[in-house]
């Protein structure tokens, strides 16, 4: 198999700033993209705008209209030749402390399945906790019983759905990739796998944004060794999604009185929201170590599969109608430098179903 892109949909503009599920299809599809991570926000959105324009009158709510909008995205996405590579997110679920709360969320993954099935994909990402550490446990054992009732019900469900299990640099028990896999191997079933973020390798190990560097001491060694436990550690069938994004290295550090600051919020979490570009974006002042993560994901592990940008960043609340086309002009250019500089030839099927590489394509826009 070989290394095909992608692009989450919230990356190319946010549905709350106006920019609709539709125009960032139409703008993946014909800047070159075949694949997209569904942001569970833009079937929402959707949902809802069938529902003020049916006769019916409901409020986009309920589970029919969340599965009647699953079933349009799927023929949306179908008329594009774009294959719905996973839905995503599914937050805030394992180690809560509050076990009604617990088990008010297994219901609610027994519907994402369903959502899952009616928009043909076999994927769902779990994103780490970063809820307050009063609210969960510490007790690593039974956050690995908490992912395994989830992925148990995938296995029973047919067809199966899989779980890619991410951990985010600010997340409160599970903020490391080494501890993502941990939880990983302690699920221990087929369906339960790892998503590798480069944002979130680089962005904890490499990274501090409330630094005047914007780095942690010492962050290339630390960055090195544990690309080495990575490339020697997991197991290369238990990747089931690679995402790609680089970030912006801030002008002064992200203290209190910072733009970005939101009380109560983790630094890198703030961090994210607003400056996470796409690969190798100098101009906008990118600078994590991304190629060293992708080389050890790619060519030390030998991954294969979807590269997908997520890329969270404050210019996709904008409503510039824009957006969505800019960025997934972006996207393209940025996964063309990367392909030259990773040495790949990858390839994208263009609207009339013919197939060039990405470097033919990049030149096309320019």
């Amino acid at each position: 198999m070989a290394i095909k892109r992608a692009v989450c949909t919230m990356s190319l503009g946010r549905c709350f700033a106006g920019h609709s599920l539709v125009h960032k299809l139409d703008a993946a599809s014909r800047h070159g993209f075949t694949g997209i991570e569904l942001f569970y926000e833009d079937l929402v959105a959707l949902a809802r705008d069938m529902s003020v324009s049916s006769s019916g009158g409901s409020s986009g709510d309920t589970q029919a209209d969340q599965l009647s909008a699953a079933a349009s995205i799927r023929r949306l996405c179908a008329d594009r030749a774009l294959e719905i590579i996973c839905l995503q997110p599914f937050t805030h679920y394992e180690g809560l402390l509050d076990r009604d709360l617990h088990a008010r969320r297994v219901q609610e993954m027994r519907f994402w399945v369903r959502l899952a099935h009616a928009l043909g994909t076999d994927l769902i990402c779990l994103p780490s906790s970063f809820l307050a550490v009063s609210e969960l446990t510490d007790d690593m054992a039974t956050i690995a019983d908490d992912l395994r009732v989830l992925a148990d019900i995938g296995l029973a469900s047919t067809p199966v759905i899989r779980f890619a299990y991410e951990a985010l640099c600010w997340g409160t028990r599970v903020d490391t990739w080494e501890a993502s896999w941990d939880v990983v191997e302690r699920v221990a079933r087929p369906n339960f796998g790892i998503c590798l973020d480069t944002f979130n390798i680089a962005g904890r190990i490499y990274a501090d944004p409330t630094a005047p560097s914007g780095r942690t001491h010492g962050c290339d060694a630390a960055l090195a060794a544990s690309l080495r436990r990575l490339v020697s550690t997991v197991e290369r069938s238990k990747v089931f999604l690679v995402q790609l994004a680089d970030a912006e290295r801030l002008a002064r550090p992200l203290d209190q009185t910072h733009l970005f600051h939101v009380a109560g919020q983790p630094p890198r979490m703030s961090w994210s929201r607003n400056a996470r570009l796409f690969y190798g974006e100098t101009a906008h002042g990118a600078y994590l170590p991304v190629k060293s993560v992708l080389d050890a994901i790619v060519r030390g592990l030998g991954y294969k599969g979807w590269l997908s940008f997520e890329v969270f960043n404050r210019r996709l609340a904008d409503v510039d109608e824009d957006v969505p086309d800019k960025m997934a002009r972006r996207a393209a250019i940025s996964w063309e430098k990367m392909a030259r500089d990773m040495h790949l030839e990858t390839v994208a099927a263009t609207g009339n179903n013919h197939v060039a590489t990405d470097r033919e394509r990049t030149q096309a826009m320019l």
